[in-house]
C-alpha cells in the first residue's frame, strides 16, 4: 500500500527472492523510461523501498507519480501472482 509522507508516495515491497526483486526492478525501469519519470528506490535482497515525487514540480506529488505508482502496482501484482 502506498503512503503519502513528506510530499512523496512511498511503498515497501517484498518478493520471494533477490531474482524476483530484480525482475520487478527491470520491468519498472522500462516503464519509468517510457514515462520519463524515475523513482528513487533501494533494494536489499528481496526487499525494495520506493519513493515517488516530481522534482520538476518542486518535489511534490503529481499525476506523474500517481500514474507511475499504478503501473508499479500492476507489475508487482503480475510478478507475485504466481506465488498465490
Amino acid at each position: 500500500m502506498w503512503k503519502e509522507e513528506d510530499n512523496k508516495l512511498r511503498r515497501n515491497l517484498t518478493f520471494k527472492d533477490f531474482k524476483q526483486a530484480m525482475h520487478f526492478m527491470q520491468q519498472v525501469a522500462d516503464v519509468a523510461e517510457e514515462m520519463n519519470h524515475h523513482p528513487w528506490w533501494s533494494n536489499v535482497y528481496n526487499k525494495i523501498e520506493i519513493e515517488l515525487t516530481t522534482h520538476d514540480a518542486g518535489n511534490i506529488i503529481t499525476d506523474k507519480d500517481i500514474k507511475l505508482a499504478q503501473r508499479i502496482d500492476q507489475i508487482y501484482d503480475q510478478i507475485t501472482a504466481s506465488e498465490e
